[in-house]
């Protein structure tokens, strides 16, 4: 069966999900978006992506021996159900930050007077599937990051300031991510919320877009005949 165009860009989105995700190195993602450009029936499509998983597809990572996976390589089942390692966070003419692999409480509470805080959930475990960020702060300002993925709910109050979410990174909770819900109230300040990927994760997706620019200027629109 003759392959389409649009089925040859399916595999290649397959082929960037995978080496944004460090499936793939760089020079082997190149090589497969080459061969997917070039294919021109399903029997050459098929074996380029036989050991991937589809877009959005819950695959388990797979560890080194003797290695665990944490943070945001971790899937989310691992990340759920660890001790917690801070339950709340406090700034008086200051700040706090909560960042990296660390376990976010069940209930977490930030306050910050005169000062601000950063919480960054994007390689954080939970205690629990529901967790609950209360956000209050007093003339100052607050910084909630989380992943695309995650599911989250955002209400809060702001008078004399501003408590909403805004989006950096368009993405889809995950069905097996907890839920997060953040409250709060912001007086004369700020409770921001961001979905934004990791600067990692990030630089990955830029090399791969760099390098299928590159080919498709080389192939000269490979597969516009096959339509």
């Amino acid at each position: 069966m003759r392959a389409s165009d649009a089925e040859r860009e399916r595999i290649a989105e397959i082929l960037r999900e995978a080496v944004a995700e460090g499936r793939l190195e760089m020079e082997e993602f190149e090589q497969r978006l080459e061969a997917a450009y070039k294919a021109r029936t399903h029997g050459e499509l098929e074996p380029i992506v036989r050991d991937l998983p589809a877009v959005g597809a819950a695959v388990a990572p797979v560890a080194p021996a003797g290695q665990v996976l944490t943070g945001s390589m971790a899937r989310w089942s691992d990340r759920v159900g660890k001790p917690a390692t801070s339950g709340g966070a406090f700034a008086f003419w200051g700040g706090f930050r909560r960042r990296g692999n660390w376990t976010v409480g069940r209930k977490f509470t930030a306050f910050a007077m005169w000062g601000g805080g950063e919480i960054d959930l994007r390689e954080a475990n939970f205690e629990d599937r529901e967790v609950v960020i209360r956000c209050f702060t007093i003339m100052g300002g607050m910084q909630v990051t989380v992943p695309p993925d995650l599911n989250v709910e955002v209400r809060g109050i702001g008078v004399m300031g501003g408590f909403g979410e805004s989006t950096k990174d368009e993405g889809v909770p995950a069905p097996d991510s907890p839920r997060v819900r953040i409250t709060g109230f912001a007086l004369m300040g700020g409770v921001g919320v961001e979905r934004k990927r990791s600067r990692a994760e990030k630089q990955r997706l830029r090399d791969a877009e760099r390098s299928r620019g590159r080919l498709e200027k080389g192939d000269g629109g490979t597969g516009a005949g096959d339509r």
